[in-house]
């Protein structure tokens, strides 16, 4: 289905029926007869194809018809995988929420807005708590200032029924999240390298008792503090 809808945005050789065309190929163009562009089609064993049907006059270029559609559809797969995939992350507070649950939220909300996500925070107000909705504006105006280097605000907090929304989204386009395993070998391999630095400024230069003796990172930086 999608194939063929990708064929039907194109005109090629017959179809094209207008009394000229422009031919485009290596940054030349040259405006010809419609029935000279097709007799060259021919000759070379290829498609006319029309690529932008609304210039005057029509552009055509001069390409085998399914490689030009194996590589629009490779473009558009290109392009699509190279779009970040932003959701919207929902955090949920009460009126009263304890110091405790709101630093566990913010450090989601830290996390959702690193990854490229926008989070949508809200109070809600379960029956009489509505009576405290100044209470739940103050805390979501906090929470849009302590994110503020993540995040700007698109929404300031508004009541909607028994729900006071704020809405952010992220300041830096999303990033992809690391696998803990390429997390821990980055951890080792910038461990191995520290050590490698302090061994190498802690050995004197023209050899001497340290010159040869294997020496623990933690002695080498003992000596380094005491020099």
């Amino acid at each position: 289905m999608k194939n063929d809808k990708m064929k039907n945005q194109y005109r090629v050789n017959e179809q094209i029926r207008v009394r000229e065309v422009r031919i485009v190929s290596d940054g030349n163009s040259t405006v010809m007869p419609t029935r000279h562009a097709l007799d060259m089609a021919r000759e070379q064993g290829v498609d006319l194809v029309e690529i932008s049907p609304n210039a005057q006059p029509p552009v055509c270029r001069l390409i085998d018809y399914s490689k030009f559609l194996y590589q629009q559809k490779k473009h558009a797969k290109e392009m699509k995988a190279k779009q970040v995939k932003v959701e919207v992350k929902e955090i949920r507070f009460g009126p009263q929420t304890d110091e405790h649950d709101y630093n566990f939220k913010l450090k989601h909300a830290q996390e959702f807005l690193s990854e490229g996500n926008k989070v949508r925070a809200y109070v809600f107000f379960r029956g009489r708590s509505i009576l405290f909705k100044e209470q739940g504006e103050v805390l979501l105006l906090r929470f849009a200032n302590d994110l503020e280097e993540y995040a700007k605000v698109e929404q300031l907090p508004k009541l909607d029924g028994k729900k006071m929304f704020l809405y952010l989204a992220p300041k830096k386009a999303g990033v992809v999240k690391k696998s803990q395993q390429k997390l821990d070998r980055e951890k080792r391999e910038a461990e191995a390298k520290t050590t490698k630095d302090i061994e190498e400024k802690a050995m004197p230069a023209n050899g001497g008792l340290l010159a040869n003796a294997k020496v623990s990172a933690e002695a080498l930086k003992a000596l380094q503090g005491e020099e």
